[in-house]
């Protein structure tokens, strides 16, 4: 059964905050952030919830694809900025879209979320119960972030984009393989949205991370697992179209291109207008190559997400 990528949408809050505006309040500058991220401006919501963003990219691929809120039969989220522990952003989502049939719930993989949700999605959708899914990813991370610390309010930002999938046995397309990996053993080097600190003043709510290691971490393990799944799926690199990475940091992608010795032209890079945007940040690059018309039906591409847990998500799909 193949699992088909029918489209794709996205969307970013309006407001925006560039390097410049940061460095107003930090010690920081436009250079030192563009440099050793590649990051230039991110998005913000204000009053808006993560919901509404996820709405927004729902209710855009129903309208794109011709598709009614009956025809949905689930729901996925990924997300680690959810608007409140229950109900899950997915549950207000299907709720705003009046999905009646749709059975919804979240994913909390942090960078790693969407492509753990492609997973979950391909295999839910083997059952005859499932047939249509929205899988989006949809970030609120400026609400985890302490805007006084430079070494983590630089880095992310607000957005939120997904794709609707359908199972088409006549189709071609299909999620050929696979590689989810967890290293809680490696988790308190990326924390945020700590509990504790809620009854202890000693916590911190916010992002606290190591950058060294994840940034260590990242450029060692992600080429491992990107290997992996190639190998899996008996696949020359040099045949797929593009690989998606999570857009952490342009360095990051950068070193990864060179440890498979690949040109970096395989890995496009939209840091520069997002910022981290954790599980929404591979559907954003999604939709902005599909609006563009850089990927066509049966071009190769491999997905690979990977941060907070730590985890790392890599999977290969004939689009």
């Amino acid at each position: 059964m193949g699992l088909k990528i029918i489209d794709s949408a996205k969307y970013s809050p309006e407001r925006i905050i560039t390097n410049d505006e940061l460095a107003q309040t930090l010690d920081t500058s436009d250079e030192w952030i563009s440099k050793r991220t590649g990051i230039k401006r991110r998005h913000r919501i204000g009053e808006e919830t993560n919901a509404a963003m996820a709405t927004r990219v729902a209710e855009a691929l129903l309208t794109k694809t011709n598709t009614a809120p009956e025809e949905v039969d689930l729901i996925v989220v990924a997300t680690m900025s959810p608007d409140y522990q229950t109900p899950s952003v997915a549950a207000l989502v299907q709720g705003a879209l009046k999905a009646s049939r749709a059975m919804a719930f979240d994913i909390s993989a942090a960078c790693s979320g969407f492509v753990y949700g492609m997973s979950v999605v391909n295999q839910m959708l083997q059952s005859p119960n499932y047939h249509k899914a929205l899988l989006i990813g949809s970030e609120a991370l400026s609400r985890l972030l302490d805007w006084q610390d430079p070494s983590t309010a630089v880095l992310f930002g607000d957005s939120a984009a997904g794709v609707l999938v359908e199972n088409d046995p006549a189709s071609s397309s299909s999620l050929i393989a696979e590689r989810l990996t967890t290293y809680g053993d490696l988790g308190e080097h990326l924390t945020a949205g700590n509990v504790a600190a809620l009854t202890d003043s000693t916590q911190s709510y916010f992002f606290q991370m190591n950058g060294r290691k994840v940034y260590e971490f990242a450029t060692n393990r992600v080429p491992e697992s990107i290997q992996a799944v190639l190998q899996a799926a008996e696949i020359d690199a040099k045949d797929v179209k593009y690989f998606l990475l999570h857009q952490a940091n342009a360095r990051i992608i950068k070193s990864v291109a060179k440890r498979l010795e690949l040109p970096i032209e395989k890995f496009p890079i939209n840091i520069a207008d997002y910022g981290n945007t954790a599980a929404a940040s591979e559907p954003l690059l999604l939709a902005e190559l599909m609006q563009e018309h850089k990927i066509q039906r049966g071009d190769i591409i491999v997905f690979s997400g990977f941060g907070g847990g730590l985890t790392i998500g890599t999977n290969v799909i004939t689009f």
